[in-house]
């Protein structure tokens, strides 16, 4: 049972300091649908999607209204649909990407993910038939998000697969320049990807998971940072155990609207996602929490320590709160969804090395980063490759989502509105890596891969 004041203290964080549900996301198998003519696949692909499916805004909606906790975003993951598509006979899988687009709107909900394939060792013909799917899909889409894994600690990295990428992603921004390479924005990267993340752009439902199942993303960087300021000058140790205190708070809600959208809509729950995930409106940042530590600036000296011990309390304190904790699970970082992050890269404070330094200790990567459109594919692939090493050594999950914004260079900014907000243009380093992407092959597994 909950106290007059902890309900008191929680609906203060809703009022008050940005607190939220940042998602519930339905994970529904798509296995059923495979199909050698793809118009069949497509109609099994939108009659199972709106069938699991109807009532998900509608519950979200109900759910939001009795308990007075905002439910931002309703979403759908799907198996990965290289693997469904992969009886198909076409070459192309766009139309299955407009069915999903198509699936999505019928059911209300924010986006749907799973336009996905697992290339980590190697690629199935199915595989290279929709990462070269990806720039015309992201583009004749609104709701359809993308993700390839390309690398995992018991793998390596499949550099063919990187290369490709960088290709990719470059086409994608040239078919969506009109709207400043949005389509990026709905494309990630992955090393380790995980099976359960309600997270989008890189939310799939692994091959894992049950028949249908629910998955709940928190939120709370103004809630964290409120805590914080009543702690100045505080130790360390002081700071996270009240990092720990508040991540028990906001997963414990997560915990509740989970169980409750669960039994109303009659799937089993599965995780919550302990993620602090920002958003662009001012108290939100996490870029302000670890400013709130003591750092001048996000991205001067310090930074990464700052970001391991949030990162770090968030978990401890958040696990809990729940039975079933999963998905990415910590702090994320992405510039253009964080105003405080986009604060410090307009300084110049925050680059992309900084960055790529903080996502050693944090989750996911390299996140909704806008770099100039003359960027190589090479240099895109590179950065891939970089992220994935991080994540392949220290086995956690990495991701990159970079936009390369066509037209603009350093200094020009890109908008894409809502929940994706606004970046500057971050420069890149000028020397190339193209004979380094050019080799190709596979990066071996690391040496710590070997547990059995």
């Amino acid at each position: 049972m909950f106290s007059q004041k902890d309900i008191l203290v929680t609906q203060d964080m809703i009022d008050k300091r940005h607190l939220d549900i940042r998602t519930i996301t339905m994970g529904i198998s798509l296995l059923d649908c495979c199909d050698p003519d793809i118009d069949r696949c497509c109609d099994k692909i939108y009659r199972k999607i709106t069938t699991c499916a109807r009532n998900l805004v509608k519950v979200g909606c109900e759910i939001e209204k009795e308990f007075g906790i905002p439910i931002v975003n309703k979403r759908i993951s799907v198996t990965p649909i290289s693997l469904v598509a992969a009886a198909c006979e076409a070459q192309s899988y766009v139309k299955i990407a407009q069915t999903l687009d198509r699936a999505a709107k019928a059911c209300g909900v924010n986006f749907i993910g799973g336009f996905s394939a697992l290339v980590q060792k190697g690629c199935t013909d199915s595989d290279w038939k929709l990462i070269r799917s990806i720039p015309e899909a992201m583009a004749s889409t609104e709701l359809v998000c993308a993700s390839v894994n390309v690398g995992s600690t018991k793998a390596g990295i499949n550099m063919d697969a990187v290369a490709e990428m960088g290709r990719v992603i470059k086409q994608t921004a040239a078919l969506t320049a009109d709207n400043d390479g949005l389509g990026c924005a709905k494309l990630v990267v992955f090393a380790n990807a995980v099976e359960d993340n309600p997270f989008m752009a890189g939310a799939f439902h692994g091959v894992g998971e049950p028949e249908c199942v629910l998955n709940v993303g928190v939120s709370g960087p103004g809630v964290v940072y409120h805590a914080l300021q009543n702690v100045k000058g505080q130790p360390f140790d002081v700071v996270a155990e009240t990092i720990k205190k508040t991540a028990f708070q906001i997963t414990r809600m997560g915990q509740i609207v989970g169980r409750e959208a669960s039994q109303r809509l009659g799937v089993p729950f599965g995780i919550v996602d302990l993620s602090l995930a920002p958003t662009p409106a001012v108290g939100d940042s996490v870029a302000r929490i670890l400013e709130e530590m003591g750092l001048a600036v996000c991205g001067t000296h310090g930074t990464t320590a700052a970001l391991a011990m949030l990162n770090d309390a968030v978990k401890k304190g958040g696990v809990m709160a729940s039975n079933h904790v999963g998905g990415l699970s910590g702090a994320f970082i992405p510039v253009s969804e964080d105003e405080g992050m986009i604060a410090a890269a307009e300084s110049g404070t925050l680059c992309l090395d900084k960055l790529e330094a903080m996502t050693c200790v944090c989750s996911v990567g390299l996140d909704m980063i806008a770099v100039p459109g003359d960027t190589s594919a090479e240099t895109i692939s590179a950065i891939i490759a970089d992220e994935a090493a991080i994540g392949m050594v220290n086995s956690k999950t990495t991701a990159v989502r970079v936009i390369p914004a066509p037209g603009k260079t350093v200094g020009d900014r890109v908008e894409m509105g809502g929940l994706l907000g606004s970046a500057p243009v971050m420069p890149v380093h000028d020397e190339a890596a193209s004979d380094f992407i050019a080799r190709g092959g596979r990066i071996p597994a690391p040496i710590q891969s070997l547990k059995n």
